[in-house]
């Protein structure tokens, strides 16, 4: 049978990118300024290619580009950007990336019914910081010890069920039933559960509007609970230290009901594959995951990258008629 190649998935890649201008150009503002140099689709699809070899490094990345001139003509690229032009549009990647992971999202229940976002996913999974740990204490009092080298400052402390203290980042991924992302957003370890919920409310109530979404107990807090069923979305979370009072007891029975029973049930099963899926596609392994490159902005681009990848290859498998979660043909046509 035959599999997508390269040539393919830039392609697929770049017309949905064009899509997603169109529909950034109908709610928003035109962004101010010229053209890039290096289009954003490009980089999006360059920087890909260089995760999945595992080449991380900026100089590394124009020195591979030197040695494969061919690759310029799939880019589009006259001219081979400088090493510091990658880093800062690397940084800069971030936001486009997590806002077209977020309208792929949108656009894909049209293309097969496995994309809807009827039922939906939240979680955070940690991931370890390159580098040495900064202790606590140390950190706290903003001390850096004398033989402590390559820290990344930016990382912070967190603590998770499967994986214990990581001194890291945590990504926080929203998917549906099928594992298939729909937001993704990158913070620090110390930022919450809560927090970043909060902050993916409005995409979540009025643009995906989900039956239901599942979460684990970090995300229980009864005004979140009540706001989102007056916006006919059931958030369904253990609510462990929620047993007080009547609406606590409506609550937890509400979850007991055999269908938002099942979904609590299935959640650690579906979203647990799609975090080690994304973390095959940057190639870190180990319990606590360690990223392969250092500081905030760099690691935002290289998770939100890294499930936009997943999502392309989701996307692609569904087209060629391939198992939704393999993204080992993705990897070998990129590698």
């Amino acid at each position: 049978m035959d599999t997508p190649t390269l040539t393919d998935y830039a392609h697929i890649i770049y017309t949905l990118f064009e899509k997603f201008v169109q529909w950034q150009d109908q709610s928003s503002e035109p962004k101010p300024g010229r053209p890039f140099t290096y289009a954003e689709k490009t980089m999006i699809v360059f920087f890909m290619i260089m995760q999945f070899r595992r080449v991380f490094k900026f100089k590394a990345q124009r020195h591979w580009l030197e040695a494969h001139g061919a690759m310029l003509s799939v880019l589009g690229w006259e001219t081979i950007p400088h090493r510091t032009t990658l880093s800062r549009r690397y940084k800069q990647l971030y936001e486009t990336v997590q806002q077209f992971a977020a309208f792929i999202g949108l656009y894909a229940p049209s293309l097969d019914e496995c994309f809807s976002h009827e039922h939906m996913i939240e979680d955070k999974s940690l991931f370890k910081a390159l580098g040495p740990v900064w202790h606590q204490s140390d950190r706290k009092a903003g001390r850096v010890p004398e033989k402590l080298r390559n820290l990344d400052p930016d990382a912070t402390w967190d603590k998770s069920g499967y994986h214990g203290w990581v001194y890291g980042y945590g990504l926080h991924v929203t998917c549906n039933a099928f594992a298939f992302p729909k937001l993704v957003q990158v913070e620090t370890g110390t930022i919450s559960e809560s927090e970043v919920i909060d902050h993916k409310e409005p995409v979540i109530l009025y643009d995906l509007q989900p039956l239901t979404l599942c979460a684990d107990n970090s995300y229980a807090k009864a005004m979140r609970i009540r706001r989102w069923a007056k916006q006919g979305v059931a958030l369904l979370t253990p609510a462990y230290k929620w047993v007080k009072g009547r609406y606590a007891a409506a609550y937890h029975r509400f979850i007991q009901e055999p269908n938002n029973a099942k979904c609590l049930q299935k959640r650690g099963t579906t979203v647990e594959p799609l975090f080690d899926l994304i973390a095959k596609t940057i190639g870190t392994t180990g319990q606590q995951k360690q990223l392969p490159i250092q500081r905030l902005p760099n690691v935002r681009t290289c998770l939100a990258l890294a499930t936009l990848s997943v999502q392309i290859a989701m996307f692609v498998n569904n087209i060629w008629g391939l198992p939704s979660r393999n993204i080992s043909v993705m990897t070998a046509a990129f590698s």
